[in-house]
């Protein structure tokens, strides 16, 4: 079995080559390298990684992802982010295609007063990574969840990623219960990161055990990932990257079926082509 990490944050040491926005969001004690990284993977057995563009430090610079993923071809993909406002950005997305190793981009509800997720741009960014083979990445909230339908409806062919799955957390049974509506659309995922980020028990997250079943239930485990949420040291310091993967092959009580899926066969087929 292949495990993929679909969720890794990485950081530049280098911020003169790659400098970052004002007041950015660092890890810790030059934590969330790519050479930390690959120490991570060796150290638990992951295979592969996807490298997301850190918006919180980066903004839609994605120069550092687009050149790591070139770098390291064999162990992981590219994750951009772009701005759905910029009548530009198919064509920048073309050309980070082109130069680089791509696996998805990821997309936000605009920035600024009133947020949407229903801007037009927004399609066009769904219809050119269609495009291109590449998977499209979502964060939102629930506000946001009837314009992701809208875009899934109007781009069926669009494989599309719900990261965090709306930010699901312990007790929040409003936010399951619409993770779970979207399932109704069969080319929807669901990243699990939230078993952790949403948990409010430190390893090994047991409140969160139900819904993570609760949504392989309703999507499948054959649309059901894992990511690390790496760096943990910033994003999830309650767990080690170890434990995180330990709360899935060992803690969480999935079925071998479903444990083989979400760390490996699901994630394969949507970003490398390929079976567990």
């Amino acid at each position: 079995m292949e495990i993929v990490d679909t969720h890794a944050h990485i950081y530049s040491a280098d911020e003169n080559a790659y400098p970052m926005r004002e007041n950015p969001l660092r890890p810790p004690g030059g934590a969330g390298t790519m050479d930390h990284l690959l120490r991570e993977m060796d150290a638990s057995g992951v295979a592969r990684a996807m490298l997301i563009q850190t918006f919180t430090a980066y903004e839609y610079d994605n120069r550092f992802i687009a050149d790591t993923a070139a770098a390291h071809t064999e162990r992981s993909l590219g994750v951009v982010t772009l701005d759905p406002t910029d009548p530009g950005a198919p064509d920048i997305l073309r050309d980070l295609h082109a130069r680089s190793n791509l696996g998805a981009i990821r997309m936000y509800p605009t920035r600024g007063a009133n947020p949407t997720f229903a801007h037009e741009g927004h399609g066009r960014l769904i219809e050119v990574a269609t495009e291109l083979g590449l998977v499209t990445n979502i964060l939102i909230d629930t506000p946001h969840a009837d314009a992701l339908a809208t875009h899934l409806t109007n781009h069926p062919r669009a494989r599309v990623v719900l990261d965090h799955c709306m930010n699901l957390r312990a007790g929040a049974a409003d936010i399951l219960a619409r993770t779970v509506d979207l399932a109704s659309f069969p080319n929807l995922y669901a990243k699990l990161t939230f078993a952790v980020t949403g948990s409010d028990e430190e390893y090994p997250c047991r409140d969160t055990h139900d819904l993570v079943h609760a949504v392989i239930e309703a999507y499948g485990a054959d649309r059901c990932i894992w990511g690390s949420d790496f760096p943990c040291e910033l994003w999830c310091p309650k767990v080690t990257c170890a434990q995180h993967l330990r709360i899935f092959t060992d803690e969480m009580g999935l079925t071998e079926d479903a444990r083989m899926a979400a760390l490996s066969g699901t994630a394969m087929g949507l970003y490398f082509g390929g079976g567990a």
